[in-house]
């Protein structure tokens, strides 16, 4: 059975099918059809259950199109977590026929843009959990962002914080993480103290460049409007008509964590992101899990839980942390 589909936009056209038409292979794996590129149009080729089911995706992927805000940044990552939304139970594609494609609810858009870069770039959450995440920074006291590298975690805590800034809800930004990192000790490194906890932060500076660009950050460490250290330098202080954010709470102990709760003043907001799987403490040190824990159910604190299909850089980092879940199992009984 033959069947054509054309895209409205020659730029969607480009984006599902790739450059020189690159992604073609990865649609006629995926749908188990032949795909044909005419113009800004493609022949489906194949029987008539799987051509069916490739005329509903490239619909829905056009309908979802059509509906974004964000069209500029539409990108094949967009698509690729639109179409895997439809997977079956067992992570394979729709069988012929399946009602899947009619659920409602698996077009998500994103609502609105989180910040616009000092380059006039609109940033967007990609995803629902990214969404659900900077709605639950605007709404709650508190956020425990929970997942695998790659999700946005800290990115969009400080595009938010941002905004907060620029609007005013905030006074300034206070960003923090443990110096703690895969097995280092700070004393083996050279300089003095600010050298040494640089690297660590690294991340966080990276964000606050593409947000607000160089000058602007230096501007604002120099002001005190964003204060960048070690958890260690929290202690003993009130963090008032602030946002806070910690990064890699996963390597914080349970006391470290209950501290720096306790630094939450009035007319706050604090981010806390972490990934479970990547803990350098020694076992069982890490107070990330037994803090959201203890914090479940209480009104103001909420806590988001992001998966693989939140990670938005390259995709074979979720490949990668795909194959680890994958065997995680073997590797905890061979121990």
């Amino acid at each position: 059975m033959d069947e054509s589909f054309t895209f409205q936009e020659e730029s969607l056209y480009q984006t599902v099918c790739g450059i020189s038409d690159s992604k073609l292979p990865l649609w006629e794996s995926r749908l188990n059809v032949k795909l044909i590129p005419r113009g800004k149009s493609l022949i489906i080729q194949g029987s008539e259950d799987h051509v069916q089911v490739a005329l509903d995706t490239f619909q829905k992927v056009e309908e979802n199109f059509k509906r974004r805000p964000d069209k500029s940044e539409y990108s094949f990552f967009d698509i690729d977590y639109l179409v895997n939304k439809v997977k079956d139970s067992s992570g394979g594609w729709p069988t012929p026929g399946s009602p899947d494609f009619q659920k409602e609810g698996e077009s998500w858009t994103p609502k609105d843009k989180i910040f616009v870069t000092f380059k006039g770039k609109p940033i967007f959450p990609r995803t629902k959990n990214q969404e659900s995440f900077v709605d639950s920074l605007h709404k709650n006291y508190i956020t425990i962002a929970m997942g695998p590298a790659g999700t946005g975690k800290t990115f969009l805590s400080i595009a938010t914080a941002c905004r907060m800034m620029q609007t005013g809800e905030v006074d300034r930004l206070i960003l923090t993480r443990p110096a703690v990192e895969a097995g280092e000790n700070l004393g083996f490194l050279p300089g003095d103290l600010t050298q040494k906890v640089n690297p660590y932060l690294r991340p966080i500076y990276d964000a606050l460049h593409e947000c607000i660009g160089f000058e602007k950050t230096s501007e604002y460490l120099q002001v005190g409007k964003i204060e960048i250290a070690p958890i260690a330098f929290m202690r003993g202080r009130t963090l008032s008509h602030s946002f806070i954010i910690l990064d890699e709470a996963q390597n914080c102990t349970l006391p470290q964590l209950k501290m720096f709760l306790t630094r939450f003043g009035k007319n706050s907001k604090m981010a806390i992101s972490g990934d479970a799987t990547q803990i350098d403490l020694a076992h069982g040190r890490s107070g990330l899990e037994k803090t959201v824990y203890t914090l479940r159910n209480l009104n103001g604190i909420e806590t988001i839980f992001f998966g693989r299909e939140d990670i938005t850089r390259h995709p074979i980092v979720e490949s990668i942390v795909r194959r680890f879940e994958e065997n995680e199992s073997l590797f905890n009984k061979k121990q």
